[in-house]
């Protein structure tokens, strides 16, 4: 069984299993399935919106496919709940991917 199909069938059994959905998403940005993986990350952060790197990594996919307005709001929310969580390291990193897109 190949991954993607191993994190479908954990999601199948408990759906708000955040490191699986965020396994998902990771894996299907990885095999450049864009659509899928940005779904993946929105149900994420909707069912666990304190999941710090889903921002980072959507937004890191954002960019990837050219959505740079999208990219950069979702780099601002997860600033926003990495401050809120107190998580200066990821706040630093997706404040200076903000700053290489411009503001």
């Amino acid at each position: 069984m190949d991954k993607i199909e191993g994190l479908k069938e954990i999601l199948e059994q408990d759906p708000k299993n955040s490191f699986a959905r965020y396994g998902l998403a990771m894996e299907l940005a990885g095999c450049g399935a864009t659509v899928e993986a940005l779904a993946e990350f929105d149900t994420l952060l909707v069912n666990d919106p304190d999941y710090t790197s889903g921002y980072f990594m959507a937004a890191q996919t954002l960019a990837t496919a050219g959505r740079t307005q999208e990219a950069r709001e979702r780099l601002k929310a997860g600033i926003d709940c990495a401050a809120h969580s107190g998580n200066s390291h990821a706040a630093n990193e997706m404040q200076a991917m903000l700053d290489e897109l411009g503001q």
